[in-house]
C-alpha cells in the first residue's frame, strides 16, 4: 500500500449541510458561531456519527432578547423541514409550578383529565412534521430559567437518555430530535458592558467608530458572563448534559441594516404572493431605512421590536394606499422620510411594466 501522505480536511462541509449553512446565513444575521453548532451537528447526524441513545444536539442559547435566539431555531426548521411551525414551542414561563407539568406529559390514570388532556411532548407531536427527506424533531424550551425545578428535572432524562415517560407510562423517543433551549440570563450584565457602544442607542460618533464591530476581549467577556449566570442558575447535573452553550451577542449597526433589508425583501415577497393581482414595488431611502432602524431597534430589545415597526410604518399605511386606490397594481411607490413632519411619506415614482418585477 502507497503512503501518500496527503492531509486531509475535517473542516469541509457535505453537500446538505453546505446547503443548511448557505440558508441559515440568509435567514439569521450575525451569529456565526451558533449557525456554525447547528451545521456541524446536522452533519454529524447525517454521517451516522450522533452519540446513539441521546437527541441529535442539546444546545443552550444565551443572550438579550432581540439578538436572533428564538429565530435561528424556527430558520433551522424552515431550511429544513420547510415551516417554521415544525418547531415544538414549549414556554417555560408557564410552567413555574410542578402540577403544570401534566401539560406536557399528560395526566396520570386515574386522574381527573386522564383522558382530555393530550400531552404536548406525544411521540406523534414529535414526528407530525417529518419530511420523506428529513426526519428530525425540533423541540424549543423558551426562556428555559422561568421553569419550575420540576421541568428542569424531567428534562434530565430527555437531555440525557433521549427518552420522556409520559402519564400513561408509554414512552416518548428524542433520539430524532434537536433540543433548543433559550434564556436571558446574564443580558442585563452584557447590556451595562456595551452600553452605550451598540446599535441605534448609541451616539453618531459611537456608531460611526463601532460600526457593530466589538473591542479586542469584550466577545470573550461576554461568553463568560453568560456561562457564569447559567451555571449559577443551573445545577451540574443539567449543565452537563448540554452540549454547547451558545451565547448571542448583541446586534451592532451593520447586521440591523442587514436585518431590515431581509425584512424588506420578506415584504416584498407577501405583496407578490398574497395579491399578485395588486403587485407593486416600492423602495426606501437611506432616511426612510435609517428612521425604522432608530424606531424598530435599540440595545435593550435589539431587533425584536423592528417588525413591529415595519407594520407600523410601512404595511399599515401602504395598505391604506392600496384599499384607497392610491396604489394600484404596476405601481412603483417610494418611501421616504421626511424630517419636518417626523415621519415615513409615500410618493409614487413611476410604473412597471407587469411581469417585469418577479
Amino acid at each position: 500500500m502507497m503512503n501518500t501522505n496527503e492531509y486531509l480536511n475535517p473542516m469541509m462541509m457535505g453537500a446538505e449541510a453546505e446547503a443548511l449553512h448557505s440558508s441559515l446565513n440568509q435567514r439569521v444575521v450575525g451569529q456565526d458561531d451558533a449557525i456554525a453548532q447547528i451545521v456541524d451537528i446536522y452533519q454529524t447526524y447525517l454521517a451516522g456519527m450522533a452519540s446513539p441513545g441521546r437527541p441529535i444536539g442539546n444546545l443552550l442559547f444565551l443572550g438579550p432578547t432581540g439578538t436572533g435566539k428564538t429565530r435561528l431555531v424556527e430558520a433551522t426548521a424552515e431550511s429544513l423541514a420547510g415551516d417554521a411551525k415544525a418547531v415544538i414551542k414549549i414556554d417555560c414561563a408557564e410552567f413555574q409550578h410542578s402540577h403544570e407539568i401534566a401539560k406536557l406529559i399528560g395526566s396520570p390514570p386515574g386522574y381527573l383529565g386522564h383522558r382530555e388532556t393530550r400531552p404536548a411532548l406525544s411521540q406523534q407531536a414529535l414526528e407530525e412534521h417529518y419530511t420523506g427527506k428529513v426526519k428530525i424533531s425540533f423541540v424549543l424550551f423558551d426562556e428555559i430559567e422561568k421553569a419550575s425545578d420540576a421541568l428542569w428535572n424531567l428534562m434530565l432524562g430527555i437531555l440525557d437518555k433521549a427518552t420522556l415517560t409520559l402519564g400513561d407510562n408509554s414512552k416518548v423517543d428524542f433520539s430524532n430530535c434537536i433540543i433548543f433551549m433559550t434564556s436571558n440570563l446574564g443580558a442585563a450584565e452584557m447590556e451595562a458592558l456595551l452600553r452605550p457602544k451598540m446599535g441605534f442607542a448609541a451616539s453618531e460618533i459611537e456608531r460611526q467608530n463601532q460600526l457593530g464591530r466589538l473591542e479586542p476581549g469584550v466577545a470573550e467577556k461576554i461568553v463568560d458572563i453568560g456561562v457564569a449566570a447559567a451555571r449559577r442558575k443551573f445545577t451540574p447535573e443539567f449543565m452537563n448534559r448540554i452540549d454547547k452553550v451558545l451565547v448571542f451577542r448583541p446586534l451592532g449597526d451593520t447586521e440591523l441594516r442587514r436585518i431590515l433589508d431581509i425584512e424588506l425583501k420578506l415584504l416584498q415577497n407577501r405583496i407578490q404572493t398574497v395579491s399578485p393581482e395588486r403587485l407593486f414595488v416600492f423602495s426606501l431611502t437611506q432616511s426612510a431605512k435609517d428612521y425604522l432602524l432608530r424606531e424598530g431597534t435599540d440595545l435593550k430589545y435589539g431587533a425584536r421590536k423592528l417588525k413591529r415597526t415595519i407594520e407600523r410604518a410601512l404595511v399599515h399605511p401602504l395598505s391604506s394606499l392600496l384599499a384607497s386606490d392610491q396604489v394600484r397594481a404596476g405601481d412603483i411607490v417610494r418611501v421616504d422620510y421626511h424630517s419636518e413632519l417626523k415621519r415615513i411619506v409615500f410618493a409614487k415614482e413611476g410604473t412597471m411594466v407587469l411581469g417585469a418585477a418577479a
